[in-house]
């Protein structure tokens, strides 16, 4: 199994990369896969093609609620992988041919991720052994770095802006990464959509990791986006999809 964790400021294009990913291990027939989408604005299950609610399926948080707060529970003293990991199985997996999917789902409560991420954290742990890789959509701030929702990653892979806020993110990420001891193989950086091409060097030198590219700004995907089309359909020789393989192979990836 190889985690792929993807990080990056807001509106660097994280989870359409991801989906194209998907794609990519998809359409070559490296299965099983499984995504995880632990960002809080969701946008990675439409961009699959998946209506949780449509199939009856629940995020991590709306499952913590029901089996916490409406049956009358207590969170106090108890690790909520011990009462939900079976409900996130049965309730929260989405399962299709291609590939699996989880949600952590929207704020929990008074605006802490510390029980979704630990439940989350204790799925992964059962789950993962199952999969040939684990793509993970990350949110735009670093507490899932903090909480470490999984303690052994393959590679992270910090999509950039041209912002000096994003070199610093990077930085940052990197840094809170070794504090918690979270293991990692890889770093990578990759520019995206509004990343100029000729930064890509740049960037290397001055933050010290791999660049891998930079993914192609398509008009085609954005409609695919707009009209809440799975990014899984875009035809193969899709500008954006075609730089993401190239992003993959420069990561060693086939």
């Amino acid at each position: 199994m190889k985690m792929i964790v993807t990080i990056g400021r807001g509106g660097t294009g994280k989870s359409s990369f991801v989906a194209l990913m998907a794609k990519h291990f998809v359409e070559t027939g490296q299965a099983p896969l499984l995504l995880v989408d632990a960002d809080p604005d969701q946008n990675l299950a439409e961009m699959v093609g998946i209506d949780l609610k449509e199939a009856g399926k629940h995020t991590i948080s709306e499952l913590l609620v029901s089996t916490f707060i409406e049956q009358g529970g207590t969170t106090v003293g108890v690790p909520p992988t011990e009462r939900i990991e079976s409900k996130i199985w049965s309730s929260g997996l989405f399962e299709s041919n291609s590939f699996d999917f989880l949600a952590v789902g929207t704020k929990w409560v008074e605006g802490c991720y510390c029980m979704p991420n630990a439940a989350l954290k204790g799925a992964l742990g059962s789950l993962t052994k199952n999969y040939r890789y684990v793509l993970i959509d990350s949110p735009a701030g670093l507490e899932h770095l903090n909480r470490r929702i999984t303690s052994k990653v393959d590679d992270i892979i910090d999509i950039l802006d041209h912002s000096k806020k994003s070199f610093d993110h990077v930085k940052r990420a990197y840094r809170i990464a070794k504090e918690v001891d979270l293991e990692f193989v890889n770093f990578y950086i990759v520019g995206g959509y509004r990343f100029p091409e000729n930064l890509g060097g740049q960037a290397e030198a001055d933050l010290k990791f791999k660049y891998l590219g930079k993914i192609t700004s398509d008009e085609q995907l954005d409609e695919y986006v707009l009209d809440g089309k799975s990014l899984l359909d875009l035809p193969a020789d899709n500008a954006a999809y075609v730089s993401v393989k190239r992003i993959l192979k420069a990561a060693g990836y086939v």
